[in-house]
C-alpha cells in the first residue's frame, strides 16, 4: 500500500455562530463526500477512507450535528437542518464536482440535499442502503416499518437508549453473525457517543418525512447500492429509488443486510470507485 499524503485540513467546520460539525477531510482528487446514518458518525467510514484516499480521491466525511464529535443542541434535527449544514461544509471547503454518499438516513438527508441545493457542489449521488423514498408505510407505501414500531423505538430511545440500540444491532446485518464482536463493539461505541435527543429527533424525522416529490427533482446520475437481506430499510425502497430517479442504477449486495460497507466491503468500495471514475 502507498503511503498516503495529505495536506492538514480543519477537523471542525462551523455550519452556525454556535455549532460545529466534526470533518473527516483527507487525500487527494475528486471530492467523495460521505454521510452517515443515525445513529452513526463519519467514523463509520473507517474501512472506506483509505481505499478511496489511495485511488486518488479526496474524501470528506461529515458528521451531522447531535452525533459523533460534532456539537450536540437542542433544536430542529428535521432533514431541511441536516441539509443546509451539508449545503454550508461543502461551501466553506469550495468543494465542486463531488460524488455524495449517504447511508441510511444519511442517504435520505442526501436526497434532501441535491433536491434542494442544485449547484456544482455535487455532481454523482450515491445511496447506500437508504432509507429513501420513505421509512415508515403509507396507505399508498406498504413497505417497512410502520409509524407506530417506531413511535415504540422513540419511547424507547428515552426508556433505555442501550437496549434500543443493542436491539438495532441484532438486525444491522444480514444475521447476528455477519459482523464480529469487536465491530459491533466498535459501532455500539459510535452510536453512544450521539445525543439522546438527536437520536429521538431523527427518529421523529425518519418516521415523518416523504421524499418522493424530491426524487423527482434529481437529475444527476445516481447509484443505489443495498443489501438483499435489510432488515431496517427493506430492499423494496432501493426498489422504490430505482424506480423514483430518472437517472439511476442500481447493484444490489446479496450477502449483506443492512451494514453492506462492512458486510462486503470489497465489493462497496469498488463499486464507488467504478461509479466515482466513471464519465
Amino acid at each position: 500500500m502507498k503511503t498516503i499524503q495529505t495536506s492538514t485540513r480543519a477537523e471542525y467546520i462551523k455550519v452556525d455562530p454556535h455549532i460545529r460539525l466534526h470533518i473527516n477531510d483527507g487525500g487527494e482528487g475528486r471530492p467523495i463526500v460521505l454521510i452517515h446514518g443515525w445513529p452513526l458518525s463519519d467514523e463509520m467510514y473507517e474501512y472506506q477512507y483509505n481505499d478511496l484516499i489511495n485511488s486518488n480521491f479526496r474524501v470528506v466525511g461529515i458528521t451531522l450535528r447531535g452525533f459523533g464529535k460534532s456539537d450536540k443542541p437542542y433544536g430542529a434535527y428535521n432533514y431541511d437542518v441536516h441539509a443546509a449544514d451539508i449545503h454550508e461544509v461543502l461551501s466553506v471547503l469550495n468543494i465542486t464536482n463531488a460524488v455524495l454518499v449517504g447511508f441510511s438516513m444519511g442517504g435520505a438527508i442526501a436526497v434532501r440535499y441535491v433536491s434542494t441545493y442544485r449547484s456544482d457542489a455535487v455532481a454523482k449521488l450515491v445511496l447506500a442502503g437508504a432509507a429513501v423514498p420513505i421509512w415508515t408505510q403509507r396507505p399508498d407505501f406498504p413497505f417497512n416499518f410502520t409509524k407506530s414500531d417506531v413511535d415504540e423505538l422513540i419511547k424507547l430511545c428515552y426508556k433505555d437508549r442501550p437496549k434500543l440500540l443493542s436491539n438495532f444491532a441484532k438486525i444491522f446485518s444480514a444475521s447476528e453473525n455477519s459482523l464480529n464482536e469487536g465491530i459491533g463493539n466498535w459501532l455500539n461505541g459510535i452510536s453512544l457517543s450521539a445525543s439522546a435527543y438527536a437520536t429521538a429527533q431523527c427518529l421523529i424525522a425518519l418516521r415523518d418525512t416523504d421524499l418522493r416529490d424530491d426524487l423527482a427533482k434529481i437529475s444527476i446520475s445516481t447509484l443505489i447500492l443495498h443489501g438483499k437481506k435489510d432488515k431496517i430499510c427493506s430492499y423494496e425502497l432501493a426498489e422504490q429509488m430505482n424506480a423514483g430517479i430518472n437517472n439511476s442504477q442500481m447493484v444490489p449486495f446479496e450477502e449483506s443486510g443492512h451494514s453492506l460497507c462492512l458486510e462486503e466491503t470489497q465489493k462497496f468500495n469498488d463499486e464507488l470507485i467504478k461509479f466515482a471514475n466513471a464519465s
